[in-house]
């Protein structure tokens, strides 16, 4: 986007610090803010949660997801979710963010993360999220970048070495390879009735449905690979390392102490604190590791993995050279040994591909073609050997052949054989999904993008029934089967729980009983939940109550934010799993965020945007109050007006009685319930008015309350508070 730099000042932010401080969060409600925007991450899964997640706030047809195997691009689409390497580097958009910039350190990856940080930017504001351990490296590369440190929300404390059969539940066990996890998760469920596995070669679809085990409370451990590092919302209370080195796609090595704090930080979810510790396969971690990891005191980043974004396609011989510049920065590296460039260097020296790889065209094609990556990780020549043949295909008839494509997806979709064999096939299929993408490469791409998804489909619903069926103990010790009849939970036809709203209700219920009702009502609570984030804005209401309803039954409730005007939402539900909640909660936190909007809509008319300064304090006093105050105690906005700037305040909409003011049009009916809503929110303990519309008069009795009462709208006249919009005014 360096063609965008002669449009001024852009504002460039650094905000770094430790896992759970929100980051990614903020990024998104920044983003939302402005008029178009993107963001790129570092993970798939964690491109389809976000996507979900802006999904649920702005509407499918405002979102575009990006990544290597998946797109949808909608046309009126503002927002842009990707991962970092599928990034439409040539669409221009208002903001844009980057998501754990550190990897740009990463020796496999690193290059496209730092590509990033020197030439991606929002046309209006540029964020860079990550460990506070890139700091110094991100400013010597963006001299002009703004330095935002965030603290972490919760506690992280160490918790010792556990053996297996000691791990408190909610804990997520993270090895290094599908082998560990797979070890793993069988002594778990031998041992402790069973574990959800995430590895980093699952699909979404997969990932989600083991992630809902877990979430649900069906099985109480978690065994992962370090990509739940990477930002994926897990309700972890304690993350137990079965290991502290890994293969980095070049050679194995020892974790750095910011990788192990990265992944020991998802233990604790926002304000709840979290523990972390080790398997006894590990043993005891040594002492200064545990301080650098509880007090987030990492090693400073030194140095990012760079390739030269000026590449010469003249020729073959061009291109291998111009990739083999030299860095232009002390602090960056040059990458080498990386796939593509390893397969550019193969096919180089192949007589056939050298006879067609000439003119900058087709040699631009043989780059493309060398970036498709092996999601199965190879080590021999397959990989390269399906390059080989989609190039010659591509040159020789200008798309990928249909009938090597068909051949080669239909021996994919078959759901037979082990967890290992299914995986693979996921692997190779997330390669032809990647192909379809690709511009020009095949005749039908609709098809053979469909085709691949429905491949993808199948195979990770195989998957996730053959994890479960290995690793989930699902035989009942106690004959204690609860089963779900429409909203009770019944156990031989008595009724042992139910569900109200988003909330299970199984009172009196401890141990394996509570879990087990848990599990039979996660499949109802989810699909709720679902609805209510897909809900049409008239199923959703709001009482004076402060409780927010779907189709008539309480979900959430207003809690106080920083003005009247501007509440938080909470969501009613201990029963669903968090990633879930914090959907509800956006989208209903946008619902109420667009019904206030509507309702100030009249106070936006001509008359009002007509007021003079010293009359728009006045107004603008009255609402931020919620429409009624004392004239006597804000001096300061009335103190000084003339009658004639009175009567033009009347004109705009402002009443006064009895040195009461108050704004006409938040008296009216539709207003009056979410006045109170407001009002009990922000100013608690106020009078309990009935969930409905304000009523026009209430008995109160003698030596009622006038403040509490006027924030809710009324006045006190005799034994009664009088709505203020029927006050007769003489």
């Amino acid at each position: 986007m360096d063609h965008l730099l002669g449009l001024g000042p852009r504002r460039v932010v650094a905000m770094l610090g430790p896992t759970n401080t929100g980051k990614t969060h903020n990024a998104i409600e920044r983003m939302l803010r402005h008029r178009t925007g993107m963001i790129g991450l570092p993970l798939r899964l964690l491109a389809r949660e976000v996507y979900d997640r802006v999904v649920a706030q702005v509407g499918e047809g405002a979102v575009a997801l990006v990544t290597g195997e998946e797109k949808r691009t909608p046309s009126t689409a503002r927002f842009w979710v990707c991962t970092v390497e599928a990034m439409p580097m040539e669409r221009a958009v208002h903001f844009l963010a980057i998501d754990e910039i550190q990897l740009a350190g990463d020796r496999v990856r690193g290059h496209v993360f730092t590509d990033r940080l020197l030439h991606a930017r929002g046309l209006m504001e540029t964020w860079f999220m990550g460990s506070d351990s890139a700091a110094s490296l991100v400013l010597d590369l963006v001299p002009d970048a703004e330095l935002e440190r965030r603290p972490r929300l919760s506690t992280l404390r160490h918790a010792g070495m556990s053996y297996l059969t000691d791990l408190p539940p909610r804990s997520a066990v993270v090895a290094f390879s599908a082998r560990e996890v797979t070890a793993l998760a069988e002594r778990l469920r031998d041992r402790r009735g069973g574990a959800a596995v995430v590895l980093g070669a699952l699909s979404p679809r997969t990932r989600n449905a083991q992630v809902a085990l877990f979430q649900s409370g069906e099985v109480p451990y978690l065994v992962a690979t370090d990509a739940i590092g990477m930002g994926l919302n897990l309700d972890v209370h304690h993350v137990a390392l079965a290991g502290l080195s890994k293969f980095d796609g070049i050679s194995r090595r020892a974790l750095s102490a910011a990788e192990v704090g990265q992944i020991a930080g998802r233990a604790g979810r926002y304000t709840q604190g979290g523990t972390f510790g080790t398997t006894e396969q590990v043993g005891e971690l040594e002492p200064e590791l545990v301080r650098r990891i509880e007090k987030h005191d990492f090693e400073r980043l030194q140095r990012a993995y760079w390739r030269s974004p000026d590449l010469d396609f003249g020729s073959v011989d061009a291109l291998l050279h111009s990739l083999d510049a030299k860095a232009p920065h002390r602090r960056l590296v040059r990458v080498k040994d990386s796939g593509d460039e390893e397969a550019l260097r193969v096919l180089a020296g192949d007589d056939a591909i050298r006879r067609r790889a000439v003119g900058e065209g087709r040699v631009r094609l043989l780059w493309d073609v060398c970036r498709v990556p092996d999601f199965r990780k190879t080590l021999t020549g397959d990989h390269t050997d399906l390059l080989r043949v989609l190039y010659l295909s591509l040159c020789d008839r200008g798309h990928i052949r249909p009938e090597f494509a068909d051949r080669r997806l239909s021996r994919l979709d078959r759901s037979d054989g082990g967890v290992g064999a299914l995986t693979t096939r996921i692997a190779f299929v997330r390669t032809w999904a990647t192909l379809s993408h690709r511009r020009g490469w095949f005749e039908d791409a609709r098809h053979w993008q469909e085709r691949a998804a429905a491949i993808e489909e199948r195979l990770s619903d195989a998957l996730h029934d053959e994890l479960t069926h290995r690793f989930v103990e699902r035989r009942n010790r106690h004959g204690w089967t609860p089963k779900l009849s429409g909203s009770s939970v019944e156990v031989a036809g008595t009724q042992v729980g139910g569900i109200v709203g988003l909330r299970l209700v199984a009172a009196g219920l401890t141990g394996a009983q509570a879990q087990a009702v848990r599990a039979a009502a996660a499949p109802a609570l989810r699909e709720r939940a679902e609805a209510v984030i897909a809900a049409k804005d008239a199923a959703l209401s709001i009482g004076a109550d402060r409780l927010i309803r779907h189709d008539d039954e309480p979900i959430a409730h207003l809690v106080r934010g920083d003005h009247p005007l501007s509440p938080e939402v909470e969501v009613d539900s201990a029963a669903l799993p968090r990633p879930v909640v914090e959907r509800v909660r956006e989208r209903l936190l946008w619902w109420v965020r667009a019904q206030v909007d509507g309702l100030l809509a009249p106070l936006r008319s001509p008359a009002v945007l007509a007021l003079g300064p010293e009359e728009s304090r006045a107004f603008a006093r009255a609402v931020d109050e919620l429409g009624v105050l004392r004239k006597l105690a804000h001096v300061d906005a009335f103190g000084a007006l003339t009658k004639t700037q009175w009567w033009t305040l009347h004109d705009a909409g402002l009443s006064e009685y009895r040195g009461l003011v108050w704004l006409n049009h938040m008296h009216i009916r539709g207003w009056t319930r979410w006045r109170a809503a407001l009002a009990r929110t922000y100013w608690p303990g106020l009078p309990d008015i009935g969930p409905g519309e304000s009523p026009v008069r209430v008995d109160v009795g003698e030596g009622a309350d006038a403040d509490a009462w006027e924030r809710l709208g009324y006045a006190i006249r005799g034994r009664y508070a009088v709505r203020l919009d029927r006050l007769r005014i003489r």
